[in-house]
């Protein structure tokens, strides 16, 4: 909001004291306002509640997962022939020679870099700059959560749901009629991981189950353990994965068999319609490598690739959370074991 009333980008008129940069941003933020949503008077006086949130938002978020990056040894110095890990420490160093005011800032610069279907750096968003006092409270906040965060599995999950949280109770509390503003904040439920484990395991993995079991397996078996243990590959357990045995004594997968699926993996798609962070999708993301790999001899690298360009899909309200489901994605793909670490991905 400071940042904002210091260019009058809500005012009628520019102020006199702006110069000529300045008064080009404070247009261009006015008109990534009203794509927003927020609405201009007659007058020529306009919100700017929308575009405050926005900022904020891409500002903090730039921030964190330059620290997620970071934490996992995947921020990248952006060198165009060998980009190399990079800490904070590192980014702190040589904040001055790169031409940022701080480690924190160079730090956001590079994982926007990395990430330029999520911050786009061409956006008036960040050229703004926030006061520094708060700016340093941004920073304290970000360098007190423990490393232990940025390394749990569900962590990305959580981010949106802190994120709303505070206004989730507020539209809550009010009773007010829920509308196209309001909705996205009221209708995010984050999926618990062992959910998402027994969903997949019991569609896409009964559906593997079906094609790699044989006959005298399903026939055959003493128990479900067995046959699970039969389909499953690695890093792939199906722990959740349920049979049933028909009157003849033949196992089949509880869920059905999916005989309406495409046989080729190549041309299954995988849509969460309600996508969120991604959860589904980076838990669909090893299963789906790992059985393209067994089927089609895929390296692991190549797999994870074909994977994300060619399997997986997912649609939101609110784009917030596709940049989350974004970066979880690319996230999952870069610590993959065995594809090869940081790379350039295929358009997600």
């Amino acid at each position: 909001r400071a940042s904002l009333e210091q260019l009058g980008v809500g005012e009628i008129n520019p102020y006199p004291h702006l110069n000529e940069d300045e008064r080009r941003l404070r247009v261009r933020l006015r008109a990534h306002g009203r794509q927003l949503g927020d609405v201009r008077d007659t007058d020529g006086r306009q919100e700017t509640s929308r575009l405050m949130e926005e900022v904020a938002y891409q500002h903090w978020h730039r921030m964190l997962f330059a620290r997620f990056l970071a934490e996992n040894n995947l921020l990248m110095y952006p060198d165009p022939i060998d980009p190399v890990p990079i800490s904070l420490a590192e980014c702190d160093d040589l904040a001055v020679q790169e031409g940022a005011k701080n480690g924190w800032e160079l730090a956001a610069r590079f994982a926007a870099r990395m990430l330029p279907q999520i911050f786009r750096p061409d956006s008036p968003v960040f050229q703004i700059t926030l006061p520094p006092e708060h700016q340093q409270k941004l920073e304290r906040l970000l360098a007190e959560l423990p490393g232990e965060v940025f390394s749990a599995s569900d962590s990305l999950g959580w981010v949106y749901q802190f994120w709303q949280a505070k206004k989730k109770d507020e539209i809550n509390a009010s009773e007010v009629k829920i509308g196209a503003r309001e909705l996205p904040v009221v209708t995010q439920l984050f999926t618990e991981p062992y959910m998402v484990s027994f969903l997949l395991d019991n569609s896409l993995g009964a559906w593997w189950a079906a094609r790699r079991l044989s006959e005298d397996d399903l026939r055959n078996a003493q128990s479900e353990e067995e046959l699970r243990q039969k389909a499953s590959l690695p890093g792939v357990p199906l722990e959740y994965l349920r049979f049933v045995r028909g009157e003849e004594g033949k196992w089949a997968p509880a869920a059905g068999n999916f005989d309406g699926w495409p046989e080729s993996l190549k041309e299954m798609k995988v849509l969460d319609p309600c996508c969120g962070s991604g959860h589904f999708l980076v838990a669909a993301l090893p299963m789906l490598a790992s059985m393209r790999g067994e089927k089609e001899g895929l390296c692991t690298q190549e797999a994870v690739n074909c994977v994300l360009q060619e399997n997986l899909h997912g649609l939101e309200i609110d784009p917030r959370c596709v940049e989350l489901a974004a970066f979880a994605l690319g996230f999952a793909a870069w610590r993959y074991p065995g594809a090869g670490g940081y790379r350039t991905l295929p358009e997600l």
